[in-house]
């Protein structure tokens, strides 16, 4: 490799202001008040309550929950606007998708890459990944333009933020292994005027953070008490300003955490069929079929065999593990290649099936994200990883001090199974789920990657956190247009004709002539001299535009279908039928800043896989640049909104009407070099 990382500081760089005596004291009072008097003091700010006092209470403009791409990006921005940045995260890596996720893939739409076409910040990282190895793609992978080291992905991202720090004068407020236990609403529930905060540390003594799997540890962290393993710090975040409610909240978490806790309305799963979904397999929608989530590894190819352990459990998951039921990927070295992410002496083209490819040699090292592999795909209310809100109420996860994360824990622990015995598979198994035997031929050539400097810093070998693919998702705000609230829906980006049979059989003749109608008039947007019978218009010839665009995404609806019986691996089990109808080629799509704001609360910013859009559109608006793209929006909008006095709904608030602000924000965007549009696609704008 060219240039060296330095390794991240340590988190004693962390500033911490002095407590403001006053507020102490007001804390003090309203602690000890009954919850029937608080509730009389209207005029008064509810604050979140541990059951000992804080440790330490941090002021910040802007406070952003989640350290993955989408959070990175918010306070990338904020940074650059000279803002006093809080930024937590459940790991010790910054980066997400590409550390602490190890999905160190960039999964890029065709048309954005052929541009050059990308947000400030992700550009910035495109380039110092080629500046750092020498090329875009160290591990000369075939599924992207770039693979690379989850654990360079992580110290590539924090240098970002410090040097965004040093170029804006903001501040940088980093807090790792932390997590979000309570906010802290106004009586009139629209502002979120403090949120508590675990920190957690190992006990003395005690292996390092990274010695376990997620699962057995995220209940824990949870707790506000100290236990055997972890030492913990409670922190109060509240604003800087002396004004109460004078911040903003950015939610960047995986699983729509904030969401969840603030109790604004979302949905999960799948969507009914409607004229706005079509491609949905289910009439009443089924919040607990998401999209599978993956515990990733790396692996090295090794000169010689290397012994194997086989897990206790291998033999539960064993029925799943196949390559493809499409026999051109049926090949260990096409697995391998497909997402390598180091390959220091790049061998000779070789061919592999139908495919070519530079061939492995030692030392090359692959991350493992398959399908058929360490996808765990739970599809029911016995399994499903994200609770439900009726699920949360049952576990008490929204009574005040309740929270534990709104995860099911056995669930993942199944996860890290999964995946470790897939490793084994790759290694050492000879079946195959999908194409049966006489396919899968073992590799002992290989070992997996361990150890707090392995690429995925854990002493397990698995990613810190599972890569989520999709999590809660809110419907935005009601309107004359939106009046079930805003959302981003398959029709608004999908390339299928809808003049397909399947389309005219499946749906009901008033459904389908409302689908017919929706298509007719989002075209009438895109060309106005379009004088055709509703009927005769059967597809899309581009994305939806927006006039309150704030950023771009581009990708092809892509699913990891839900499992039909629980658990995932049961012998015989099978995807979740017609969920993958709605898959295919998407147009290049805009991020409306509707799809940003939740209801109920004034002050939160939603980011990453969280905003409002349906489950189809959601599986499009999920990828790395994506996650960049509203992350900067979301950063920006915060910095915007901080500069005006004002809260973020009133940039949209009179949508359709002119909006002076929005333009004025929308044309910040692009002076900063944030796109809110592709070329030659913003026909209309309804704001000049």
């Amino acid at each position: 490799m060219g240039e060296q990382l330095q390794p991240q500081p340590q988190r004693d760089g962390i500033l911490r202001p002095k407590k403001d005596d006053k507020i102490e004291r007001l804390r003090r009072i309203f602690s000890s008040l009954s919850l029937s008097v608080l509730c009389l003091a209207t005029s008064l700010p509810t604050w979140a309550a541990p059951p000992r006092n804080p440790d330490e209470t941090v002021e910040c403009e802007l406070l952003i929950v989640g350290g993955g791409l989408g959070g990175a990006a918010a306070a990338y921005e904020s940074l650059l606007a000279g803002r006093t940045v809080c930024l937590t995260d459940i790991t010790d890596w910054i980066g997400g998708q590409i550390s602490s996720q190890g999905t160190s893939a960039l999964d890029e739409g065709q048309k954005q890459r052929s541009l050059q076409y990308f947000p400030r910040g992700y550009q910035a990282l495109r380039q110092t990944l080629t500046r750092v190895y020498g090329k875009l793609n160290p591990g000369d992978c075939w599924v992207s333009e770039s693979c690379f080291l989850p654990k360079d992905g992580h110290q590539i991202v924090y240098r970002q933020l410090k040097e965004a720090e040093m170029w804006g004068r903001g501040k940088l407020k980093w807090f790792p292994n932390t997590v979000i236990k309570d906010l802290g609403i106004s009586n009139n529930g629209k502002i979120i005027n403090n949120a508590i905060a675990i920190q957690h540390n190992q006990a003395i003594g005690k292996p390092s953070l990274n010695s376990q799997p997620l699962s057995q540890v995220i209940d824990d962290a949870y707790h506000y008490q100290n236990s055997s393993n972890l030492t913990k710090k409670i922190i109060r975040f509240q604003p800087k300003a002396k004004k109460t409610g004078d911040w903003l909240v950015i939610e960047a978490t995986e699983t729509g955490e904030i969401v969840a806790l603030a109790d604004v309305p979302y949905r999960l799963g799948l969507d009914p069929r409607s004229h706005l979904n079509p491609s949905s397999p289910t009439d009443k929608g089924d919040p607990y079929c998401t999209q599978g989530f993956t515990y990733t590894f790396a692996m090295e190819r090794t000169q010689e065999m290397q012994p194997q352990e086989k897990p206790p459990f291998y033999e539960q998951y064993e029925p799943y593990y196949g390559y493809d039921s499409n026999r051109k990927l049926a090949y260990f070295d096409l697995v391998f290649t497909y997402r390598r992410i180091w390959n220091p002496k790049p061998g000779k083209m070789i061919r592999v099936g139908r495919m070519k490819i530079s061939q492995p040699a030692p030392g090359d090292i692959s991350m493992q994200n398959w399908l058929w592999g360490n996808d765990y795909r739970p599809g029911t209310s016995e399994d499903n990883l994200i609770y439900t809100r009726d699920q949360l109420q049952k576990t008490g996860q929204l009574t005040p001090g309740g929270w534990q994360g709104g995860l099911r824990q056995d669930t993942l622990r199944r996860g890290e199974e999964l995946s470790k015995g897939f490793y084994y598979w790759l290694v050492a198994g000879s079946t195959d789920s999908r194409l049966g035997y006489g396919v899968k031929t073992p590799q002992p050539n290989h070992r997996l990657l361990k150890g707090l400097d392995s690429p995925m810093g854990t002493m397990h070998g698995l990613s810190k956190y599972p890569y989520i693919r999709e999590g809660r998702r809110i419907i935005g705000r009601p309107s004359s247009e939106y009046q079930e609230g805003f959302s981003i829906n398959e029709i608004d980006i999908s390339t299928k004709d809808y003049w397909h049979n399947f389309y005219r059989s499946t749906l009901s003749r008033p459904v389908y002539q409302e689908l017919s109608e929706a298509i007719a008039r989002l075209e009438t947007v895109v060309a106005t001299n379009l004088i055709r019978p509703a009927y005769q218009i059967t597809r899309r010839t581009q994305a939806t535009m927006y006039p309150d665009s704030v950023g771009i995404a581009d990708y092809m609806m892509d699913f990891h279908p839900c499992m039909v019986y629980s658990p995932p691996e049961k012998p015989g089990n099978r995807e979740r039928e017609e969920v993958r109808f709605g898959q295919g080629s998407s147009y290049p799509a805009q991020i409306p800043l509707r799809a940003m704001i939740p209801q109920k609360i004034d002050n939160l910013i939603v980011a990453g896989k969280s905003i409002a859009t349906s489950h189809i559109a959601a599986s499009a608006y999920r990828v790395h640049g994506f996650e960049w793209s509203v992350g900067a929006a979301a950063g920006s909008l915060g910095s915007f909104a901080l500069e005006r006095g004002i809260l973020p709904y009133e940039l949209v608030d009179n949508l359709p009407q002119r909006e002076s602000l929005l333009y004025e924000f929308r044309q910040r965007l692009e002076t900063n070099g944030n796109p809110t549009a592709f070329p030659q696609t913003a026909l209309l704008n309804f704001n000049k």
